[in-house]
């Protein structure tokens, strides 16, 4: 295991080398630039560079599942390969889309993965089952998507009438599947593909042209995009639909990484508990926890995934009031006090937490200064904080975000470090 010195030298004189094979960077970098700051009497070194590429889908296939303010999986990545050998428990308190925990598994780790929002483990757990896509597409084929249904809302701005029978009949499925106690492999995985496709802005998607798929607008602001655009919705078929993103998601995965996956899955955690409070996991058991933290309340998680949860049947009222929102920085504190001490316990000695917080208000609220003082408490050690600069990418540019004027597409990592017995 690198101890810290090694890595503060690592980082000043970055150079990427990774044990997997994949399309990681192919860029030159930059040279490190190097800067110590002081927080709350803590001398704090910055490394700044770009880490990781800004390329868009440069990682397995699998991760191409959308959700909203969720990170690049060259992000932990970069953390798994530096901190963890095959076998090591990865584990991520706000799992969101399941990025950690999928990349931890394609590199052979183990992995634990909590988020209050059942959408995580809806998105996540079919990823690492990964059945064969000929089983997909025979239960698919197997299923009867024409009963006529009477719809519980309004969802004719977004759906071709046939279209949302066809929705309504496979909802109905997984939900019989579910409450018979059937639900496999093959179901899981509909499920979360559908729950993909419910609404974006191509053919691909289930719905009429809509906002970027990893949030649903409101009914109200779909009605006046049709209008604004002279739009109705068309029918696009379900089961082919499905059937496609399937394959979308399975043309760069490896016969060893889906087995590295299958593996992982035999043991993997999936929580939703209060981040703080995790008694399913070990003490010391963890050897690199990546995640990010919702900043303050900036993203609306609940709201922009009311369509998927409607889907899913999951209480979105329940959810939110679960999720972690702060609209204070002593608030939002306060909360990231309780969870660092949290993965204090669960990290093993010589453990490690890659901690992502964001820039949040144009860059003018550095959330780590926050962090440090609060880790530092907990009894951890602060190496340094990681910014990974990058250009924007082609997601950033559709919300009409500058390059870095806002810091939206740059990463800060703070890193940390329980020390060895």
């Amino acid at each position: 295991m690198l101890q810290e010195n090694a890595i503060q030298d690592y980082l000043a004189n970055y150079e990427p080398a990774f044990e997997r094979q994949v399309s990681f960077y192919d860029e030159s970098p930059l040279p490190t630039a190097v800067e110590t700051k002081v927080i709350d009497g803590i001398p704090v070194t910055y490394y700044t560079n770009q880490f990781w590429t800004a390329r868009q889908r440069q990682a397995s296939s699998i991760h191409e599942i959308s959700y909203r303010a969720c990170f690049k999986p060259q992000l932990p990545l970069f953390f798994i390969e530096l901190f963890t050998g095959r076998g090591d428990l990865v584990y991520d308190p706000f799992s969101g889309r399941g990025t950690t925990a999928v990349e931890a598994a394609l590199s052979g780790r183990r992995v634990a993965a909590n988020d209050v929002n059942p959408l995580s483990r809806i998105l996540t757990e079919p990823r690492l089952e990964m059945p064969e896509e000929i089983e997909i597409t025979k239960r698919l084929d197997h299923i009867d998507l024409s009963p006529t249904l009477a719809p519980d809302l309004d969802l004719s701005m977004f759906y071709h009438p046939d279209t949302e029978k066809e929705l309504l009949a496979l909802r109905l499925y997984l939900q019989g599947r579910e409450a018979a106690n059937k639900s496999d492999c093959c179901d899981r995985w509909i499920r979360m593909v559908a729950t993909n496709r419910l609404s974006g802005h191509s053919k691909g998607f289930f719905s009429v042209y809509t906002m970027p798929p990893n949030q649903a607008v409101t009914p109200e602001r779909q009605v006046k995009i049709n209008l604004k655009l002279g739009q109705a919705p068309d029918y696009r078929d379900v089961k082919n639909i499905i059937k496609r993103k399937t394959g979308q998601l399975l043309k760069k995965v490896t016969a060893v990484e889906k087995e590295r996956l299958r593996e992982a899955a035999k043991s993997a955690l999936y929580l939703e508990n209060d981040a703080a409070h995790t008694p399913e996991i070990e003490t010391g058991s963890v050897a690199l926890t990546v995640t990010s933290p919702p900043f303050l309340n900036i993203v609306q998680y609940s709201k922009d995934n009311w369509l998927r949860c409607w889907f899913n049947s999951i209480d979105m009222t329940a959810v939110e009031k679960k999720i972690t929102m702060a609209s204070s920085l002593v608030e939002w504190s306060g909360i990231m006090a309780a969870v660092l001490k949290e993965l204090f316990r669960i990290t093993k000695p010589g453990g490690w937490v890659a901690f992502e917080v964001g820039e949040v208000r144009k860059g003018r609220l550095m959330l780590e200064e926050a962090i440090v003082p609060l880790a530092t408490a907990c009894g951890f050690k602060c190496p340094g904080v990681i910014i990974n600069r990058q250009d924007f990418t082609k997601t950033s540019n559709i919300w009409g975000v500058d390059n870095n004027r806002l810091g939206t597409n740059s990463n800060r990592i703070v890193l940390l470090v329980k020390e060895p017995l």
